[in-house]
């Protein structure tokens, strides 16, 4: 097994028509997956020595039991500026480090990646910043990342590429290494053509995309989207999942867009190859979180929390990163205007909302914060009682067990983003309700909504609907609500991440591919 750390990637990538020698060398890796961030945290020993410490997630959860048979790479950045640690081998994963430097920190990931596509892919909820410094950061980077997987893949590998923050990267790999069978999923929402027509660079987002041969997105409506991106951005043609891509030399402007330039036809594949783009939604660990939830410990500390908050009758529920697109704000004010309707009262009924930190070096989050907390306080000012707060605000993180606790205690799960691409917190809620009781308030504008039919679904932009279902879902009967609850677990159960994982690379093993 050949372990090289990667490349710098400040000097540009050479394609095989360039320099033959210039071409990475195959690594010893059947399997490797390329994300935004290595699947650990670093943290320091009792003796101040470094140590890796897996990091919690569905991803990781996943893809854990297909990277050790397959004795897996995973190539990420460890989260700190400066240069990247040796590869190193964990839980029989072999890890690559990407490294950034401060600079591409703040114009890759803060800059493009975190203000420029999260707020144009969250249907503009926020203002994307367009800069071309940042654009010439996320190229610089995609490619660091490409020449690192190139080095660690096997002749004929696959490769699973993760998230927005790598997008060029199927392009760039597969000049690299035309052998290896590419994958990618997004797992924000991808934009309408007419919002993601405002982004400059939105012809090479989509070509560096078509370099997979299979792309997956959370909902069909997202990958109806991006087929339209190919014929709109691009002038490619598709047919149902299919768009083709048409062989062209790097740089010819083989996709370019405009009416002198015939449009190939799916139908007629010859000299190129076919791309599919399809959904795959995303799921969790249900049976790992189910049975977190199921132990003693856990359902006492949940009986804990019922207590510290006063034991009231109804506690509601919101866990989200304090982000503009989860919609904490429409909550809160719904909220606050049924308590002044008398629809629920205090003490009676309590809010808790967890809001972790989130990007707090980013301007738009700490104005967020400041007008999250403004509005807890108001609400708290005009209708709490001494020792008895409406609402209970929590700027934290918390682990799996603390979490699996709150999901319990809580009677009605609040989960109203503006845009997300799934949402898991609805599932994790569902997964830990095994005596099926709760209700779940669900924004229609989540991935979730697709598969949780059976919650409250609402339009969080509507303040007159979400302030209903939230009544509703607070004074449902014990019977609707054991008849909604099951219909969702039997969902989460049968559909958990290792079906997701597993659909998904048995659909890349199946791909198009050549014309």
């Amino acid at each position: 097994m050949r372990e090289s750390a990667p490349t710098s990637g400040h000097e540009a990538s050479t394609t095989p028509a360039q320099d033959e020698d210039r071409q990475p060398v195959a690594g010893g890796h059947k399997f490797v997956v390329a994300a935004s961030r290595l699947p650990v945290d670093r943290a320091e020993g009792p003796d101040g020595e470094t140590e890796w410490r897996p990091s919690p997630g569905g991803l990781v959860t996943a893809l854990e039991p297909v990277m050790r048979d397959a004795g897996g790479a995973w190539v990420g950045w460890p989260g700190m500026a400066g240069e990247a640690p040796e590869p190193f081998d964990t839980a029989g994963m072999h890890l690559v480090s990407v490294g950034l430097s401060a600079e591409e920190v703040r114009d890759y990931y803060e800059g493009f990646c975190n203000a420029t596509l999260w707020p144009l892919y969250h249907d503009v909820i926020a203002p994307p910043e367009f800069r071309r410094p940042w654009w010439d950061a996320y190229v610089t980077v995609n490619r660091r990342y490409a020449e690192a997987v190139a080095e660690q893949a096997a002749p004929g590998a696959t490769v699973w590429v993760q998230d927005y923050q790598l997008q060029l990267v199927p392009e760039m790999l597969r000049e690299l290494r035309g052998d290896v069978r590419i994958g990618h999923f997004t797992h924000i929402p991808f934009p309408g053509y007419e919002i993601f027509a405002q982004l400059p660079w939105r012809r090479q987002i989509v070509q560096g995309l078509l370099g997979a041969d299979l792309l997956g997105f959370q909902r069909h409506s997202d990958a109806t989207n991006f087929l339209r991106a190919c014929r709109r951005t691009a002038g490619l043609a598709t047919r149902g999942s299919l768009v083709h891509v048409p062989d062209s030399a790097p740089g010819d402007g083989g996709t370019a867009v405009g009416p002198r330039r015939r449009r190939p036809s799916v139908a007629d594949p010859a000299g190129g190859r076919d791309v599919r783009a399809a959904a795959f939604p995303i799921s969790i660990d249900s049976a790992g979180l189910g049975e977190i939830a199921k132990r003693e410990d856990v359902r006492a500390r949940a009986q804990e929390i019922r207590e510290a908050l006063g034991k009231p009758d109804i506690v509601l529920l919101g866990i989200d990163r304090l982000d503009y697109t989860k919609g904490i704000l429409h909550r809160l004010n719904a909220y606050g205007e049924v308590l002044s309707e008398g629809r629920l009262g205090v003490p009676e009924a309590v809010l808790v909302q967890v809001a972790s930190p989130s990007r707090e070096r980013v301007e738009h989050y700490r104005r967020l914060r400041d007008e999250v907390e403004v509005t807890v306080g108001r609400i708290n000012g005009e209708h709490g009682e001494l020792g008895n707060p409406p609402v209970h605000y929590l700027h934290q993180s918390y682990p799996r067990e603390e979490m699996a606790a709150l999901y319990l205690a809580a009677d009605v799960m609040l989960v109203t983003p503006l845009r997300d691409g799934m949402n898991l917190v609805a599932k994790e809620y569902v997964a830990c309700r095994d005596d099926e009781s709760g209700a779940l308030v669900l924004s229609e504008f989540t991935g979730a909504a697709d598969e949780l039919g059976s919650a409250f679904i609402v339009n969080p932009h509507d303040i007159e609907g979400l302030k209903d279902a939230i009544v509703r879902a607070a004074t449902v009967s014990p019977r609707e609500a054991r008849r909604r609850m099951r219909s969702m677990r039997r969902r989460v159960r049968d559909h958990d991440v290792a079906h997701w994982a597993a659909t998904f690379l048995d659909a890349l093993d199946e791909a198009p591919g050549e014309g």
